[in-house]
């Protein structure tokens, strides 16, 4: 019998980007939108802006929590305009993926669902709302929002079942990072799914689809 199958599961947590929905709008944010603002109040052309923002991220580095910060980038650049304008001038390139909806209607007739991600919460929210599917979790966790984490690393999903009052065997995680959203939850003990959209990758842990991982979840495990 598969282990999964001994334990009550209350929880399956959901990474957000690449699992329920398409990583087409951060790109834009971030790739596009940002440096044609600079390259607006700076006079200068889109081309050489996309460089010196890249090397400014680089400087940075995705290892410091104001990397993933909107607020922040806007204050180093000294820009005038609106950062939540720029979040609301995208919306429109938020696609959830088809398999997003039907899995988490059908998983949450039984389990309570979550996020966690490491996107700021102000990019998880307009996600979830232009989406809609913000009504199917209980709660929200952002590792750089809430707890001042870029990386979700064993204490950020240890402090989500401090905050859940749950056990790490209590819980489910999918996403698409097979270190960030596999390896890792696993070692506390969280069963773990990887989601391989590109399908390169095969194992009794790994799904192509949430179709697939729904219908793991319904053989695997006992309620």
């Amino acid at each position: 019998m598969n282990k999964t199958a001994e334990i009550k599961i209350k929880v399956i947590s959901f990474d957000l980007d690449g699992t329920l929905v398409k990583k087409t709008f951060a790109d834009l944010v971030w790739l596009e939108g940002l440096p044609k603002i600079y390259a607006e109040e700076k006079n200068i052309s889109i081309e050489k802006a996309k460089q010196y923002l890249k090397k400014e991220y680089n400087e940075i580095g995705e290892n410091k929590p104001e990397w993933y910060d909107l607020k922040f980038w806007f204050k180093h650049f000294n820009l005038k305009h609106d950062w939540k304008k720029l979040l609301n001038h995208y919306r429109y390139a938020i696609e959830k993926y088809p398999d997003t909806t039907p899995t988490l209607e059908e998983l949450r007739k039984k389990y309570n669902l979550i996020i966690a991600s490491n996107a700021k919460r102000e990019f998880i929210e307009i996600e979830l709302k232009e989406a809609h599917i913000k009504k199917f979790f209980t709660h929200i966790f952002s590792s750089t929002s809430d707890f001042n984490k870029v990386k979700k690393l064993t204490s950020f999903y240890s402090m989500i079942c401090n905050k859940l009052e749950i056990n790490p065997d209590e819980m489910i995680h999918i996403g698409d990072h097979i270190e960030f959203d596999y390896h890792i939850p696993k070692r506390i003990g969280i069963t773990s799914y990887y989601l391989d959209r590109k399908k390169t990758t095969h194992g009794e842990f790994i799904v192509h689809n949430l179709l697939e991982f729904k219908e793991k979840i319904r053989k695997n495990i006992s309620h």
